[in-house]
């Protein structure tokens, strides 16, 4: 597997929460990661459908961009009981601007019209490395929970305040943010990232 040649990498994203988590999970390996608008990058259009193929989309563009090695992240929130969704649209659930509070309630809303007893959910995360000469690789990551309404919490971002992970009786919203980022989808997926390009 290719390994970073370089501590500086572009971060594939516009989104300020996922931006900051990375930077907490690269630190430890002394990379400087900065997001693709302090390139004036734009993002690409997510195409794709699944994860993975919206995370390679964003990091190629992103590389050839700025020339540099890119990250991308691609993650969402599955809903068993909604089939999957709000799946790869759940940024778009909550609108443009971003409305997050308005996203939850409206996943609330699918669940009272199905009279849905099973609450079960999954976070997914598919990370992209790729290089300005086109070289990529894909590592995927989850998290099993569950949903619970009203939101609580204000820590994190997205969805955190409506999702219970598995084995926890508090959201990712309430959660310490040391904590969730040891257990979520994207540590999941960055575990084997960094299983295979730094060790």
């Amino acid at each position: 597997m290719r390994k970073i040649g370089s501590n500086r990498l572009i971060i594939a994203s516009h989104n300020d929460g996922k931006i900051i988590e990375i930077n907490e999970l690269l630190e430890l390996y002394g990379i400087k990661a900065v997001s693709a608008k302090k390139y004036g990058l734009s993002d690409p259009d997510e195409t794709g459908k699944t994860f993975a193929e919206n995370a390679i989309l964003k990091a190629k563009a992103a590389a050839v961009g700025a020339n540099l090695p890119s990250l991308s992240d691609d993650s969402g929130l599955e809903v068993a009981a909604l089939g999957g969704d709000p799946g790869i649209y759940s940024a778009r659930w909550a609108g443009d601007p971003r409305d997050f509070g308005f996203a939850m309630g409206k996943i609330e809303d699918e669940l009272k019209k199905k009279a849905a007893t099973d609450l079960s959910a999954r976070f997914v995360c598919a990370l992209c490395l790729a290089w300005p000469d086109g070289e990529e690789a894909v590592f995927e990551g989850e998290v099993r929970g569950r949903l619970t309404f009203p939101p609580r919490g204000e820590n994190g971002f997205g969805y955190d305040p409506i999702f219970v992970p598995d084995g926890h009786d508090i959201t990712f919203g309430e959660m310490d943010p040391a904590k969730k980022h040891a257990m979520s989808h994207r540590a999941d997926a960055f575990r084997k990232l960094t299983k295979a390009m730094f060790e």
